[in-house]
């Protein structure tokens, strides 16, 4: 029996390549036939290739099919997976870029600014090897063993992505890269080719040039982007197949710009560091490799199309990684002027880091303490080379994002000690679920809200759904005993919320009492974020153990404006004198009865804002890590009395 159901997809961006993958992973648990109808095309919910090429956009109507065992259960898991929102997916490609290089010899033009910073260097041509020709046609005897020397190349090339990377976001990359590497329909496509009497090389390469072409075709800009990465597993599995290996970065010179015609997440994995800049002819803003040269920091232009020649060609070239500029051979003042402009970058971070082991004291003798935003382990690490002194904001909805399930107690438990392990001695702050607004989880289904920002999001959801935030609250009681632990709520109006929250720890601690669990306890603050908590401070300290500041929403309820959008975005600055005036107000209740005020929204890592902040009697100020630097700098600078 074959069971049906009709569903709106939601996922961000539609089913680009993470999406499918992490649907694949999904579909593989049950035993189920699942597969998806849309536009008159039809996908089997386990292959990533097939998912690609169904061309599904947000928005988009879909039929699920699912027959089997499990058809029951994978049907409703596939379809809440794909109607519910996701957060964090990338954005949409901006488009085409315009050529760079104008005709004039050496002039700047425009091309896809990709990742920010700018470079200068000798130019470094990167080649992948030639492949040796092979026949196109083999002997019908050879078909066993020419297909498996192909699904071989697959399973190594899947392989060396999954172990490519240990970064954290890198590895999520290159973990859809593997899925499309080694999918089952490719593999079926080559295998098929090879019994109708093609090579093992003829057949990889014919059916990844086949399956590029038809993503490339697909009427949308971020799914179209996707070819890029199935030409380039096409590549290596190819080279794979002939024992030959992708070339790498490590060749190049230090501070070399590399110029290549595309570059694939695979091709980067190593020694970006040592690296000047890149340009590539192709490549889009939302590809894989993209994504991976901001995280590292390295400048790079895309787009460069025909005019590759000209950059291979060039002796030195100067790219702007933001605004797109590259210049080849550039003359003596543009050389001056973008050696000044890395070396006063260099210089200032230099500066800072030399800082870094000072403690944040005013002029005046007034200790701040400046800590980091973090979302996850990894972020923790992060945080504590760049100096923080603990974390000031733990967003732990970034354990239960981009996944169909919810994370365990365990699970929680252990994200949650090794971040208080991190920092022995220091606080740290962990905001209990904030889900709902931009921030939507696919494993919580809540009612589609016409204004999500003012419905059932942070502490209310949390109360709303206790079977959920007691899970929660039990593993972070079982941390307590590892770290400095402190506990805050997110959107809290009322008092009532933070009574009903600590009725629920009660609960929670006598559980593990009766399970003889090992735990301990924590202070429990709140997060001011809304104009009810600002005119109602004074009754909210008195039930609170601390208050820790949110400019971020605070901005947007007090200036009644939607930060996500473009056309009020304008209007949420957490410098307004209204938004001042209720962060002054807050930090005064809070300061009366004794209680310590943090901030931890983008206005804390704000140079600018941190004379006010402190002077408001704000002493903890937390912030994503890069902000750090500059952000003890300004508190060494300043007199809080003055």
């Amino acid at each position: 029996m074959e069971l049906v159901r009709q569903i709106r997809l939601r996922v961000e961006g539609g089913l680009h390549a993470r999406p499918a993958s992490e649907l694949v992973r999904l579909a593989k648990r049950f035993a189920a036939r699942v597969t998806l109808k849309a536009g008159g095309r039809e996908a089997l919910a386990t292959s990533s290739l097939k998912l690609l090429t169904l061309g599904a956009k947000e928005g988009d109507e879909i039929t699920l099919h699912a027959s089997g065992e499990e058809a029951e259960a994978a049907l409703a898991a596939v379809g809440n997976y794909l109607s519910a929102p996701a957060q964090g997916g990338e954005t949409a490609s901006p488009g085409p870029a315009p050529e760079i290089f104008p005709s004039a010899p050496g002039a700047a033009g425009q091309g896809l600014g990709v990742s920010p910073g700018r470079a200068i260097g000798p130019v470094f041509v990167l080649r992948q090897p030639e492949l040796t020709p092979e026949p196109d046609t083999i002997d019908p005897a050879a078909v066993e063993t020419e297909t498996a020397r192909a699904l071989a190349a697959q399973a190594a090339v899947a392989r060396r992505c999954r172990d490519g990377a240990a970064d954290p976001a890198a590895r999520a990359v290159l973990i859809a890269l593997a899925d499309l590497a080694g999918d089952e329909d490719w593999a079926a496509r080559i295998a098929a080719r090879i019994a109708g009497g093609a090579s093992a090389l003829a057949a990889i390469l014919a059916s990844g040039d086949e399956i590029s072409r038809e993503i490339a075709a697909l009427d949308d800009a971020y799914a179209a982007a996707r070819a890029e990465d199935m030409r380039a597993a096409t590549q290596l599995v190819a080279l794979e197949l002939q024992g030959k290996q992708p070339v790498s970065l490590a060749d190049a010179p230090d501070g070399a710009v590399v110029v290549a015609d595309e570059l694939a997440a695979i091709h980067l994995g190593h020694g970006l560091s040592r690296l000047g800049g890149i340009v590539t002819a192709r490549g889009a803003a939302t590809g894989h490799a993209a994504i991976l040269l901001r995280a590292a920091g390295v400048p790079a232009v895309f787009g460069a199309g025909a005019a590759l020649a000209r950059c291979e060609a060039a002796e030195i070239l100067a790219l702007d990684g933001a605004t797109g500029e590259v210049i080849a051979d550039p003359g003596p003042d543009v050389v001056q002027a973008w050696h000044a402009a890395i070396a006063a970058a260099r210089d200032e971070a230099r500066a800072l880091d030399a800082l870094r082991d000072r403690p944040p004291v005013t002029r005046d003798g007034v200790a701040v303490v400046l800590a980091a935003n973090i979302g996850s382990v990894a972020d923790a690490e992060k945080a504590r080379e760049a100096g923080a002194m603990g974390v000031g904001l733990f967003r732990t909805e970034f354990l239960f994002l981009d996944r169909a399930d919810l994370p365990g107690e365990e699970e929680q438990l252990a994200a949650y000690s090794r971040v208080l392990e991190l920092f022995p001695g220091h606080d740290v702050i962990i905001r209990t679920l904030d889900i709902g607004g931009d921030k939507p989880a696919r494993g919580i289904q809540v009612p589609r809200e016409d204004n999500p920002f003012l419905g059932l999001r942070g502490i209310r959801l949390c109360l709303a759904r206790p079977e959920v935030f007691r899970i929660q609250l039990r593993a972070l009681l079982r941390a307590a005993p590892r770290g400095r632990l402190m506990v805050m709520l997110p959107m809290v109006a009322d008092v009532h919320e933070i009574r009903e929250t600590r009725a629920m720890i009660a609960q929670a601690r006598a559980e593990l009492v009766a399970e003889g669990l090992a735990h301990g306890d924590f202070a429990l603050g709140i997060m001011v974020e809304t104009p009810a908590a600002v005119f109602c401070a004074e009754d909210l300290a008195a039930e609170a153990d601390f208050f820790s500041i949110g400019t971020n929403d605070l901005t947007q309820y007090v200036m009644a404006a939607d930060r996500t959008n473009p056309g009020v975005a304008g209007l949420c600055r957490a410098d307004n004198p209204a938004v001042l005036a209720a962060i002054a107000r807050a930090t005064a209740a809070a300061t009366a009865a004794g209680k310590l005020t943090g901030v931890c929204g983008e206005a804390a890592g704000d140079p600018a804002l941190i004379p006010f902040l402190l002077r408001a009697g704000v002493r903890e100020l937390s912030m994503s890590p890069a902000a750090l630097p500059r952000a003890r700098r300004a508190v060494l600078d300043l007199s809080v009395s003055g």
